[in-house]
């Protein structure tokens, strides 16, 4: 019954929390369906045997058909990189936890993949102190700090063009929007966000969580321009404003047919979701995609090598555009969002 009812919860549009968390134990609430399943063989003189197990591979098959879509048995089309591409490019996009102080761990990360660009969430004014080691390799830099455990830091190797702080839907809640360009001439758009959870610790309702993301989609569709976002989401790529976020934004989710990516919580591998999530635009490739090492955070940091091909069309069959009426529930949900006024800290400086 409890099965049944996690099952169920999410399928109720309601934006409390009661009925969003149950999205993120999708993985988890499946490997239990099926050890239930297997359980059930060995119970003596069962009532409702038929019933029970019947159930459990229903709702085995309803979970799996999602799932199944961000794994390898799931088929999509291959691309080839072609010679007009620009080269190999590196991200790393890490929530460090504010009140983590093992500083030394992730400069070290940092130092040992050297990415081109790199973000930081829930980074305050101790981290910002700490990573000012890594600005002699990183000249260009986007810091948004707060004490609110909604900081963000943008350090990148490339030129940064224009950059830009959006509070879509609450004046303490940043989102980066960093234009660079790369030494053989490719420009392109890296979007951070980190939206509020909804949570009985946090915000009581996805109502702001799902505001800001849509009102990221909806910028990101203005831009043309290669684009990734990337971000601490607070969100699983198989929800209802997942989906609705790729549709108006136009980008596509690079774990489809390949893995979850499971991030949080970093220490207990079997209570892992994948909620720092990436979509980008149909001429950026990725060519691998994964979690790094932990370095104290109760995040993984995530890894990301692409590069950009404005030439190459075999992604295009991937991209899904809103209809109509998704466009009104996305602008409706916006709204509801910046009506919203979650508890934080109003302690913000920017350079």
């Amino acid at each position: 019954m409890l099965l049944i009812l996690l099952t169920l919860l999410p399928k109720i549009q309601n934006s409390h929390w009661v009925f969003r968390v149950p999205e993120f134990g999708k993985i988890q609430i499946t490997y239990v369906i099926l050890i239930t399943f297997i359980l059930g063989f060995g119970l003596k003189e069962p009532q409702y045997f038929l019933y029970s197990q019947g159930l459990l591979i229903l709702m085995f098959v309803h979970h799996g058909v999602t799932l199944i879509k961000y794994t390898p048995l799931y088929r999509v089309k291959k691309y080839r990189q072609h010679s007009l591409s620009s080269e190999k490019l590196h991200f790393v996009s890490a929530n460090v936890y504010q009140f983590n102080k093992e500083y030394d761990r992730f400069i070290r990360l940092i130092e040992k993949y050297r990415p081109d660009v790199f973000l930081t969430m829930e980074s305050n004014g101790d981290w910002e102190k700490a990573m000012r080691v890594l600005e002699k390799d990183y000249p260009y830099q986007h810091k948004v700090t707060l004490e609110n455990t909604y900081g963000m830091h943008f350090y990148s190797k490339i030129e940064i063009k224009n950059a830009q702080t959006h509070y879509f839907v609450a004046d303490d809640i940043p989102s980066i929007e960093a234009h660079l360009e790369t030494e053989d001439g490719f420009s392109f758009v890296f979007f951070g966000v980190h939206p509020p959870p909804p949570s009985p610790t946090e915000e009581e309702t996805s109502k702001e969580r799902d505001g800001d993301l849509l009102s990221t989609a909806k910028r990101v569709k203005n831009l043309h321009k290669p684009v990734i976002v990337v971000g601490d989401f607070n969100n699983v790529a198989w929800s209802k404003s997942s989906i609705l976020f790729r549709k108006t934004s136009g980008l596509i989710d690079p774990r489809i047919g390949h893995s979850f990516v499971s991030t949080f919580h970093a220490r207990y591998r079997m209570l892992r979701f994948p909620i720092d999530l990436m979509f980008h635009s149909e001429d950026i490739f990725i060519k691998e995609l994964k979690t790094l090492e932990n370095f104290g955070s109760d995040h993984l940091p995530v890894y990301c090598e692409f590069f950009i091909d404005h030439h190459n069309d075999e992604q295009e069959e991937l991209v899904e555009e809103a209809t109509s009426e998704e466009k009104a529930e996305a602008e409706e949900m916006i709204q509801e969002g910046k009506k919203e006024d979650g508890n934080r800290d109003e302690v913000v400086t920017e350079d």
